[in-house]
């Protein structure tokens, strides 16, 4: 009679010998060709910081001894593309700024760069299309304080408005008629009415009629008499639906009280002067430019 076949008894995995609050630890080595892996990752890593920028430093990062750099790298492809264009920005530089649109080849040029100037510089307050926001002017339509031709358009830029760091800064500040009690609340109620007749919306006819003589008496040097403005101070026109900050009547009683006082920085010191006309250039045929 033969024997019923028995199972194969599980041999028991050798332990390491080591031992620790009575847990001991099997005897499993790592596969051979995962530690040979191991291994050529750290021959790598060693070799990669010898010859390449990687351990960071206070001012800085170990050079490697190859001396790579991706800044360098970057330095060099912008210096290949300025010195392509050197050439051209040199006469953009120089040109006279009315002459660009009729130089195609320039004009080109000048709109292309502008754009990139723009785009990188511009659109945080201005928009990425050039529409403006509040606080901040449109520059699509024909509604321009301080003129908007392209040459008044390169003066604003290189000079920029009410900044400290250019003495000739566009210039100009409305008095807080409100906050230096310059004018009394009611006096303010009958000067918005004014100023909501003078641009077509609802108003209280009684307190626009005296809100005119304190608009002649406080507001008509700046503004003018008929309330259509003066570029040249910077006092925007009051009769048309172009506002800066609004036109209904709790934002013109807000512009009144506390006036406005928007700042642009002057660009002369970040900006080459090709750079500047060539975005003076773009914004002045984007369709609002003069």
């Amino acid at each position: 009679m033969s024997k019923k076949p028995t199972k194969t008894e599980k041999k028991e995995v050798e332990t390491t010998g080591h031992s620790w609050d009575g847990i001991e630890e099997y005897n499993n080595p790592l596969p051979r060709w995962w530690l040979w892996t191991l291994y050529a990752t750290i021959v790598f890593a060693i070799g990669y910081v010898i010859a390449y920028p990687a351990i960071p430093l206070i001012n800085g990062a170990t050079p490697g001894l190859m001396g790579w750099s991706t800044r360098a790298d970057v330095a060099a492809e912008i210096k290949a593309y300025d010195d392509a264009n050197a050439e051209i920005e040199a006469q953009l530089a120089s040109a006279d700024l009315t002459e660009i649109a009729s130089n195609p080849e320039l004009n080109s040029f000048a709109v292309n760069a502008g754009s990139a100037v723009f785009q990188t510089w511009c659109i945080q307050c201005h928009g990425s299309g050039a529409a403006g926001n509040v606080g901040f002017p449109n520059l699509l339509d024909d509604d321009w304080l301080w003129g908007g031709n392209i040459e008044e358009i390169h003066y604003t830029i290189t000079h920029g408005i009410r900044n400290e760091d250019d003495d000739d800064a566009r210039f100009s500040e409305m008095p807080k008629f409100g906050a230096d009690e310059l004018l009394e609340k009611e006096e303010i109620e009958q000067v918005v009415n004014h100023v909501l007749s003078l641009s077509g919306q609802e108003f209280d006819a009684d307190l626009a009629t005296a809100g005119a003589v304190v608009f002649e008496d406080n507001c008509s040097s700046c503004h003018g008499e008929d309330g259509k403005g003066d570029r040249d101070q910077g006092a925007p026109n009051l009769t048309d639906a172009i506002w800066l900050y609004g036109g209904d009547k709790d934002t013109i009683r807000q512009t009144v009280t506390y006036a406005r006082f928007g700042v642009m920085p002057t660009w002369a010191s970040r900006l080459s002067e090709s750079d500047i006309r060539a975005v003076a250039t773009y914004v002045h045929q984007l369709g609002g430019g003069e």
